[in-house]
């Protein structure tokens, strides 16, 4: 058992998150749901309470809080992908599970969790600085999702 997990508030579905997340990444599972041993003023009795998960490795406790504590880009997973096919694949998986695009890589899931998809290409020419990290920037301000290929482009000149 990991020492420190991150624990993540959810309104009411942090089962279905956990599994999305185990059925849409590498290295991620669903480890435990644990349930209400009797009636509680926000639900009843053997209703899902926590959830422990695994996020490409990341031991994570998802939490069914309710609505009172809503997610924003405070947190959020980042995911380096090797390619645009490996990019595309999660992108459309969050997105196209009822999720909202964002500006530069960013988008949020269904349950509001927010993700940065972000090719290793684009990280790479950041870390290089320079004019290379100022045109690979620039052509990532024009994005939602990040298109290798105009990344690649614009870190060559």
């Amino acid at each position: 058992m990991p020492k420190t997990k991150i624990c993540i508030w959810y309104d009411w579905d942090a089962e279905g998150a956990a599994r999305f997340y185990a059925e849409t990444f590498p290295d991620s599972e669903v480890l435990a749901v644990s349930t209400a041993p009797s009636d509680f003023p926000q639900g009843d009795k053997d209703a899902v309470l926590t959830v422990e998960f695994t996020v490409l490795g990341i031991p994570c406790l998802g939490l069914n809080g309710g609505p009172e504590r809503p997610h924003s880009e405070a947190f959020s997973f980042q995911v380096a992908t090797d390619d645009q096919e490996e990019t595309d694949r999660y992108w459309n998986a969050i997105v196209g599970n009822g999720g909202a695009e964002s500006q530069c890589g960013w988008c949020r899931d269904r349950w509001g969790v927010s993700w940065q998809i972000t090719p290793r290409t684009l990280t790479e020419a950041m870390s290089a600085g320079g004019n290379e990290a100022k045109r690979a920037f620039e052509a990532m301000m024009q994005m939602r999702k990040i298109d290798v290929a105009a990344i690649d482009a614009a870190r060559r000149g």
